[in-house]
């Protein structure tokens, strides 16, 4: 596998590299929950919880296309300038995002009834404009195949969140309203030091200069990718918010304990089944830089072949993750949610053992959806995310109210919805190229990024 001029770093050295980042984060943050469940309790958790649903959809909407669309345009060569004029762009977007929250914190704790709720999104809402920034900083690098800021950054937040969110907690223990709020205060202050230090990286970084300075990327470029993946993320938590009322409404019909039953679904088995999935995301921003100046040329037959490699490599990691999490379900049940009554950890092993598959499918839909983007298909993946999730609404639903499955068919319609988008995106990544399809795919990306042609500055080059 070639390497990256840049860095060096090969693309297997690069996914491994962003791949630990990635888990040993997500590690850090499933560890995370046993202190603060005992500090906070369940009331504290379940106001922990009750912020981010506004928190997610914000965070999506202002950073969550940035890494992959800005490394798309970095390593296909004609993106000069693309980090530069999206710091202006999402900068102020992630500001936007900032100051909305603040002033929906109060109408907020007044719908959901809970006046603690105020303080903490008013503690935890710069984290939108840092997020976003620090986004862009990932994207940038990615794109010029150096996968260790991602990496270092994600590990050094989770790092710092936990241990100010365990301390300020603790410390606040008396007071659940500011034990909660402190540790979203927690968040806030992980996300400006990382982004502090990856703004650091960026400065201090080697690059060589044109020997003539070319026209920035304009706006409407950086929308075109930017755009179509910030709506292929904004499906889940819009999906998981229609799931949660559905599958409680519907358990509420067999079970007085609905919302601890979603909650062991969505709270305990989703976190477990996604550990592994957080590995293979280094396949997927490492695919990109790798792809993307082969799509740029049209030469379609190599970026697909680099495309199907990262797929099996991807499948050689989940599949052994699979059957890892099926074979170990209980003691991954008592490791990390011990604390968990024992009903509800026989209820936790057999969700983990029905997901398990959810491990390759997942990572599966991950890496191909980064390799859709890297080929310039970034609207597909949009189409892909956006089905699966109406499908998976409609199963969960379905399967609950219809079947004896009781909170299990929430599981069951996780594994079709994901094995749906898996062929989905397979078919689509086998058509790359093929008479016709580029060109469709091309105007709807076009007719996206047309809007933002008119924030380009005036003149040739946009901003100097």
């Amino acid at each position: 596998m070639g390497k990256s001029k840049t860095t060096g770093q090969s693309f297997i050295k690069g996914a491994i590299i962003i791949s630990m980042g990635g888990f040993i984060s997500k590690m850090l943050g499933a560890l995370y929950r046993i202190p603060l469940t005992n500090i906070l309790g369940g009331e504290g958790m379940g106001i922990y919880q009750m912020v981010y649903p506004l928190y997610c959809i914000l965070l999506t909407v202002s950073a969550s296309g940035i890494p992959t669309g800005i490394a798309r345009l970095v390593s296909s060569g004609r993106g000069y300038g693309a980090e530069k004029q999206a710091f202006y762009l999402y900068g102020a977007i992630g500001f936007i995002g900032t100051c909305l929250m603040y002033m929906l914190s109060a109408p907020l704790a007044a719908v959901q009834g809970e006046p603690a709720i105020a303080l903490c999104c008013k503690l935890l809402c710069p984290s939108v404009f840092f997020v976003s920034v620090l986004s862009i900083v990932r994207g940038y690098f990615q794109g010029k195949g150096n996968m260790y800021p991602t990496a270092v950054t994600e590990v050094s937040e989770q790092v710092i969140k936990v241990a100010f969110g365990v301390a300020l907690s603790y410390i606040f223990r008396e007071n659940l309203a500011l034990a909660v709020a402190s540790t979203l205060l927690a968040v806030t202050v992980s996300e400006v030091l990382a982004t502090g230090f990856a703004a650091l990286w960026y400065l201090r970084r080697k690059s060589k200069k044109p020997l003539y300075t070319p026209a920035y990327v304009p706006v409407s470029s950086i929308l075109k990718y930017t755009v179509p993946l910030t709506l292929t993320a904004i499906a889940m938590p819009v999906s998981q918010l229609a799931e949660s009322i559905i599958a409680v409404r519907l358990l509420r019909e067999f079970s007085s304990e609905a919302t601890a039953l979603y909650g062991v679904f969505s709270g305990c088995a989703v976190t477990i089944i996604n550990l592994p999935v957080s590995v293979t995301y280094g396949l997927a921003a490492s695919s990109v830089p790798q792809i993307s100046p082969l799509a740029e040329r049209g030469d379609f037959a190599a970026a697909k072949k680099k495309a199907f490699k990262s797929l099996l490599i991807t499948l050689a990691v989940s599949v052994p993750a699979a059957v890892g999490l099926f074979l170990f379900a209980p003691l991954a049940t008592r490791l990390i949610f011990g604390s968990l009554a024992p009903a509800e950890q026989q209820i936790l092993i057999t969700l983990i053992r029905i997901m398990a598959v959810n491990a390759v499918t997942e990572s599966l839909v991950q890496t191909s959806s980064a390799c859709l983007t890297s080929l310039g298909h970034p609207i597909k993946s949009t189409v892909t995310q956006w089905t699966t999730a109406i499908l998976r609404v409609a199963l969960t639903a379905a399967l609950i109210k219809f079947t004896s499955l009781s909170i299990n068919g929430a599981a069951w319609a996780a594994n079709c919805a994901y094995l749906v988008a898996t062929l989905m995106n397979f078919w689509y990544i086998l058509r790359v190229n093929s008479k016709g399809s580029g060109k469709r795919d091309e105007n709807n990306v076009d007719r996206i990024g047309r809007f933002g042609r008119r924030l380009n500055v005036a003149g040739k080059g946009g901003v100097g």
